[in-house]
């Protein structure tokens, strides 16, 4: 972008150059590479369509589990969770090896062990992450600590083909170990749990997948 200065105010395009006046100045900038058509059928733009379809869909996925989550995870105060969990969404994508590039997504990401592990390692905000008090097996949880906390179970069916989420919760007991919980979704869906532990004063403290 470059000003000019001319007796001939110029508006509107000339060739490839655009005229335009910015706070007062008048500017002149190249046009935009960017051509629409191209980008939807050009071979040389392929690789720019995949990542923009993969990009697309893990953000709608992130969204969606975002928002089933909402009740809590404003409770975490953290102004960059939509980031920083897009970008988690984007690292469990590249772990789906099933797909085509520009096909892969989420949901197969988080059939690998890789996947869950990522998932299950994401910090809320400045609240502890939960498996530093639970540790689960199989569909049992075992309880690390002796401090008496209230504990919510989150169930989501994620289907990440119509973004939609289907969501069960269960207040859960601590006073025993192991803890069981409910199967609520069938074993082809991916199903994730997210575990919300609460101190004595009803403040979270300790928040994520297990």
């Amino acid at each position: 972008m470059a000003t000019y200065e001319s007796l001939i105010k110029i508006k509107g395009s000339v060739g490839d150059l655009v005229f335009y006046t910015l706070n007062g100045k008048n500017v002149v900038r190249k046009k935009s590479g960017f051509n629409k058509k191209a980008f939807k059928k050009d071979p040389s733009y392929e690789k720019v369509r995949q990542n923009s379809s993969e990009f697309g869909h893990c953000s709608k996925t992130g969204k969606i589990i975002r928002n089933s989550l909402d009740i809590y995870l404003k409770e975490t105060g953290d102004t960059l969770l939509y980031q920083r969990f897009a970008k988690l969404m984007t690292e469990i994508k590249d772990l789906d090896i099933i797909s085509e590039r520009g096909k892969r997504t989420v949901e197969n990401g988080l059939k690998t062990d890789e996947g869950k592990k990522c998932l299950r390692a994401f910090q809320f905000g400045e609240i502890k992450n939960v498996l530093t008090e639970i540790e689960r097996k199989n569909d049992l949880l075992y309880v690390n600590s002796n401090q008496s906390q209230k504990a919510t179970i989150i169930t989501l069916k994620l289907d990440s083909e119509n973004y939609t989420v289907e969501k069960t919760e269960e207040d859960l007991s601590l006073n025993q170990d192991p803890v069981s919980f409910k199967k609520y979704f069938s074993e082809d869906d991916v199903v994730l749990y997210f575990l919300v532990l609460k101190n004595q004063s009803n403040e979270i403290s300790h928040m994520g997948f297990v």
